[in-house]
């Protein structure tokens, strides 16, 4: 079992605070300096209310003492499904000061999903509201338990982002949201411990877990505020969700850091999106490729005034030209990408300064501190020329966790971070996605493994054989596609799939 305190080799992390790569100080601690000096400034902003620094500030600690007056153990894992709001920020900082790990999973993960990432983590709890995807969050704790797993207690948390003082129930029974500070700061989490597990698409079955500590997220906060020029004056919005690395950066990290209000919607519309820009004067918008085409479509993208947007970042799949070109010249704001994983962190980048046609074209210079490589064919590609991308350095992950096979394939034999994509790297240092290794399908920037979908579609007692391919999508980049051979006799609606892979889970 993979250890919850000083989770990084001594020596490494003594070596990254040397280099003033990480620190001492936890997000936590950035969030009780804002909510001292300025207690009523904005922190978050979301469609159901608006958390000021203090009110921040309280709802997680009233969090954390809920979680404490629950019996839930230092170190233990906490399982939170939220939307992305007040709340589940006010979570995940409530979790630091008690002391246990999050296990973030989308509020749009399914149900097999979620028995997967329950069982693999071991999480003791689950945070959740009284209804997931339509359905009562308490009648779904059966189908949720993992196969000989231990029951979940479960921890309903009301939206305090409409209420900071609102109550908190634990299995219906309210919790006690006051515990003695000196019980909990005794617990906190420190910013080299395993802070948060989230999941991270396999090539094949079901999601791995990758393992993060804070000061990864410190060292990708810095890299941000170098490229985009980003201060307290910034106004963000996160479209990307929070349990995942381009969310937690762009929602819950670097916004707290800078004391920078955030601005966040449960769920991705492109209309309301432009006209939360357009009422908030947001200055840094961060989306995945889908998300900016699509606000590009949008009837509202020419009467909206988008004037205080100065910098866009994207990612999470390959960011189209003519698109990014599109979206400058429509806002006036400059498009800016990270290059990486949830696993390595980032490796590349663009910034402000690099010429229009490198940054909107390439995945940008390799950044240095990472010690970035390519690999073909198991051979280290020491200056240029085309291979499979691996870094070392402060921004990558843990591993996966209790996962010895998976990080035999993560890491190489030297100790390098991979990554599933092929790329070329220029004499000059700019790195460009031409490929990928791993047999997925990025679907609006999410993986999504071919081998599963083939598998899963197999099941249906219609089909013969499967297989599944990308179908290039103008708005998602790539779509799923499936070619199926029916058994003899047999017919098959995409309706009739459907509803069978949704009674699967």
């Amino acid at each position: 079992m993979t250890a919850f305190r000083n989770a990084v080799a001594p020596d490494v992390a003594a070596d990254y605070r040397a280099r003033g790569w990480w620190g001492d100080v936890t997000l936590l601690d950035h969030v009780r300096r804002h909510a001292r000096e300025r207690p009523d400034d904005a922190a978050i902003i979301a469609d159901s209310g608006t958390l000021s620094w203090a009110a921040y500030e309280r709802a997680a600690t009233r969090v954390a003492a809920a979680l404490v007056d629950a019996s839930i153990p230092e170190g233990a894992r906490v399982a939170v499904i939220l939307p992305d709001s007040g709340t589940v920020h006010a979570v995940f900082l409530g979790a630091e000061l008690a002391g246990v790990t999050v296990v973030g999973i989308g509020a749009r993960a399914g149900d097999r999903e979620v028995r997967h990432l329950l069982g693999r983590t071991g999480a003791a709890a689950l945070v959740s509201l009284e209804r997931h995807r339509d359905r009562e969050t308490a009648s779904l704790l059966p189908d949720w338990r993992p196969e000989g797993g231990a029951p979940i207690r479960h921890v309903v948390v009301p939206r305090l982002d409409v209420d900071p003082d609102g109550p908190i129930t634990v299995d219906g029974t309210p919790a006690a949201t006051t515990v003695p500070a000196e019980a909990l700061e005794a617990r906190r989490v420190g910013p080299d411990d395993l802070f948060l597990v989230n999941s991270t698409s396999g090539t094949t079955g079901l999601p791995k877990c990758v393992m993060h500590t804070q000061n990864r997220w410190l060292y990708f906060h810095q890299q941000a505020v170098r490229c985009g020029h980003l201060d307290a004056d910034d106004v963000v919005f996160s479209a990307v969700p929070a349990p995942f690395g381009f969310g937690l950066w762009t929602a819950h990290f670097t916004p707290a850091m800078l004391g920078a209000p955030l601005v966040v919607a449960e769920q991705f519309d492109a209309d309301r999106t432009l006209a939360l820009i357009e009422a908030h004067r947001v200055t840094m918008l961060a989306a995945v490729s889908t998300q900016f085409v699509m606000m590009l479509n949008a009837p509202s993208m020419r009467t909206r005034d988008l004037a205080s947007l100065r910098v866009m970042f994207t990612g999470g799949e390959a960011v189209p030209y003519e698109r990014a070109d599109a979206f400058e010249r429509e806002t006036g704001c400059t498009v800016l990408q990270f290059f990486g994983s949830n696993e390595t962190g980032l490796i590349s980048g663009t910034t402000l300064e690099d010429p229009r046609d490198r940054r909107l074209r390439t995945a940008g210079k390799c950044i240095d501190d990472m010690q970035v490589r390519l690999y073909s064919n198991g051979r280290d590609v020491t200056a240029s020329g085309r291979g499979q991308p691996a870094g070392r350095g402060p921004a990558t992950c843990l591993g996966y966790l209790d996962d010895d096979a998976a990080n035999r394939e993560l890491f190489t034999h030297d100790g390098w971070m991979l990554m599933g994509d092929i790329c070329t790297l220029d004499d000059e240092g700019w790195l460009t996605v031409v490929g990928r290794t791993s047999d997925f399908i990025i679907r609006g920037g999410k993986n999504i493994s071919a081998a599963q979908v083939e598998d899963e579609v197999a099941t249906h007692p219609a089909v013969a054989l499967a297989a599944a391919v990308a179908q290039p999508d103008p708005v998602f980049g790539e779509r799923v596609c499936v070619y199926a051979e029916l058994q003899p006799g047999k017919t098959l609606e995409l309706e009739e799939l459907l509803a069978h892979l949704d009674a699967r889970g």
